[in-house]
Order: C-alpha cells, then sequence, then structure tokens
C-alpha cells in the first residue's frame, strides 16, 4: 500500500453545514406539516438530497407527486444556500487549513468526495475553490453514498487506484461507500465512533500520521490505531 492520494468528504469534514442542512429541511418540512426532528435527521447524512426527502416523507401524511417532490427539494436547497451565502474562511478550523496545507506540501494529491450538490459554491464561500486537485460531487453522480461511485470518480480525477487513497468520511454511509471501494476509510467526527471505519480518528491532524504509516503499517485496525499516533 503506498498513500498517494486523499479523498475528502465535505460537510463535517472541511467545514460544518449540518447544522443548515437540518433547519433548511426543518423549514419544508414544518410547511409541509411532516414531524421532523434532530433524530430522522441523523438519518440523512451522507445520501442524496432526492433519497433524505424520500426518508423525511415517510412521516408525511399523503402521498406526494414527482413535481411536488421536485418543488420540495427546490425550496430546500433555496433555503440551504441562504445560510451557506453567509460563510467564509472563517468556517475553517486552523488545524484543518494547517494540516490540508501539510499535506500538499508532502507531495499528497487532494480531492473532495461529497454527495452535494452545492460543493462548489461551499468551496468558493470558505476561500477553497482552488485548493484541492480535483472535486467529485453531486453532480456528476448517479448513485449516491454507500454507492463508492463518488470516491471512485475523485481517485479517476486524481490518476490513482483506488488502494492508493485515503477516504475521510464522518458518516457511516460513507465509510461504507469507501470500503466498497477497496478505498482505506478513516471515520473522523460521528463516523469516529464507526468499527467500520479502517482508522477512527478524533483530530483532523491525525490525517498525517495515517498518510505517512500506511506504507509501512498497512491496513491497522482502530484500536491499534494509538500505536501510530
Amino acid at each position: 500500500m503506498n498513500i498517494r492520494g486523499i479523498i475528502f468528504d465535505l460537510d463535517g469534514v472541511i467545514c460544518s453545514t449540518d447544522e443548515y442542512h437540518y433547519l433548511a429541511w426543518k423549514q419544508m418540512a414544518d410547511e409541509e406539516g411532516i414531524d421532523f426532528d434532530r433524530k430522522v435527521n441523523e438519518r440523512l447524512r451522507g445520501v442524496s438530497r432526492a433519497e433524505s426527502l424520500e426518508i423525511i416523507l415517510e412521516r408525511a401524511r399523503r402521498e406526494y407527486t414527482d413535481e411536488e417532490k421536485d418543488s420540495m427539494m427546490e425550496r430546500k436547497n433555496s433555503c440551504y444556500r441562504e445560510f451557506l451565502s453567509g460563510m467564509n474562511p472563517d468556517d475553517v478550523s486552523r488545524e484543518v487549513r494547517e494540516t490540508l496545507e501539510e499535506l500538499r506540501r508532502k507531495g499528497y494529491r487532494l480531492a473532495i468526495g461529497s454527495s452535494s450538490r452545492n460543493t462548489v459554491y461551499i468551496l468558493e464561500r470558505i476561500g477553497l475553490s482552488d485548493f484541492f486537485d480535483d472535486v467529485s460531487d453531486g453532480t456528476i453522480i448517479a448513485r449516491s453514498k454507500p454507492d463508492p461511485e463518488v470516491f471512485i470518480k475523485a481517485a479517476g480525477m486524481l490518476h490513482l487506484r483506488n488502494e492508493d487513497c485515503l477516504v475521510i468520511e464522518d458518516a457511516p454511509a460513507g465509510i461504507d461507500a469507501a470500503n466498497a471501494g477497496g478505498f482505506v476509510s478513516v471515520g473522523i467526527g460521528s463516523a469516529a465512533s464507526c468499527d467500520r471505519a479502517s482508522y477512527r480518528v478524533e483530530h483532523f491532524a491525525d490525517i498525517l500520521n495515517i498518510a505517512e504509516n500506511c506504507a509501512d503499517a498497512g491496513t491497522k485496525s482502530a484500536e491499534t490505531l494509538s500505536a501510530l499516533l
């Protein structure tokens, strides 16, 4: 194994827009009289907009046409983008920014692998639109996580084999997608407790240690990670 590339999910990894997603879905659901809370919201992590809506509609009191669903998703996205418009470079922590810069300095190729269709806009808002070598997002994939398509496309853009890339994810669905594609999966944030991840980390800076030690140590279990850090 020779880790040469690192593919990052965006929301919850590089920056946090989870609360904006929740508030936008909540507004749409309230307008429709659909019960929606944070417990349901947890099920939306890492899945597409259309699949998220279907989960929300499990609590709906009536059936919705495809046209109505399209309208609901558009309303949600419009509200979400209003929240995103207030983002700026300060929404990226110093630890994340310094770690990314060090990874670049060490010669790793970096990409984003996100199901979001707002990925490019978010990167523009947080000042990282020109930082990553490539972006694979919801605008170019047909299948969302846990299907590995978004990561496979990212690896192809980097001209690297799947097994030579780390995938950094904060959602169990993303970990499953990475594993299904043959990547080395790293769980952070909400996925730091996911026992299906090749590695589980508490701090973003730990990615440096994993990338540097994977070649010599192989894919170790999460329990042996401390030996690398």
